[in-house]
């Protein structure tokens, strides 16, 4: 039997966190931009980067990282997890999939394939709120349930944490930090999310591959029919570049 994680009290959590109230908590809704500099690395990303990186957040590696870390986002499951699994498995490739709790009640058997695979289980919070709404102690209860859900269930500990719409402001990345949590972002993303609105094979490739850059954090929704067609090309392109591909570290 999996052990419980021993959590701190509520109470005391929220004591630690209110020095946390000072930082701004304005929101933000993140999105890379389409503006890019000579290296085809979006600007958005760089300068959200060197903005909030001190704060444990991540949008984007270093110029010359020839990485291309590869993470999913799981809302619900539209029949192209499995799929995506085993052109991954194929590939000998690693990622990150971002749940919540819903998703993981309702899919055990693929997270736990997931697990099995060798891929990362990333923490998208227990209900899916925009996080700059809620308090510290709503902030709390997101990240950790949904963490001691999954490790309760499959055995491992989420470590990073992709928030719900891209929406932030420092105060929760400075909770998530305090947490021993890394929020991550991307550098590149689009509307794959929109099952009844899919672009063509075509132009999905052409948009993902032509975006390719150094230390590029790629957010694609499991739900796109689209891109689990195209994955293996994708994969096949990146690495014939000299791009390892793989789960963030």
């Amino acid at each position: 039997m999996l052990r419980k994680l021993k959590l701190r009290p509520l109470a005391v959590i929220s004591a630690l966190f209110l020095c946390v109230t000072a930082f701004a908590d304005e929101k933000i809704g993140y999105g890379q931009g389409v503006l890019t500099d000579e290296n085809n690395r979006p600007t958005g990303a760089i300068q959200a980067q060197e903005q909030y990186g001190e704060l444990s957040a991540r949008f984007i590696g270093e110029n010359g990282d020839k990485h291309i870390y590869l993470t999913f986002d799981e809302g619900y499951e539209n029949g192209c997890t499995s799929d995506i699994l085993d052109i991954l498995k194929a590939k000998g490739v690693s990622a990150v999939f971002y749940i919540t709790y819903d998703y993981a009640k309702s899919n055990p058997e693929l997270v736990q394939r997931m697990v099995n695979e060798g891929h990362t289980v990333g923490n998208h919070t227990y209900s899916h709120p925009s996080l700059p709404d809620c308090t510290d102690s709503e902030f709390f209860e997101e990240v950790i349930r949904l963490e001691q859900y999954v490790y309760d269930n499959f055995g491992v500990r989420t470590r990073t944490l992709r928030p719900p719409m891209g929406e932030f402001s420092p105060r929760t990345l400075k909770l998530a930090k305090q947490l021993g949590y890394e929020t991550v972002f991307w550098s590149f993303a689009y509307a794959d999310w929109r099952t009844d609105d899919q672009p063509s094979p075509a132009d999905a490739y052409k948009r993902i591959t032509s975006a390719t850059h150094d230390g590029a954090i790629y957010l694609l929704h499991a739900v796109s029919k689209t891109n689990t067609a195209i994955l293996g090309d994708v994969i096949d392109y990146w690495r014939a570049r000299g791009y390892t591909v793989t789960a963030l570290g």
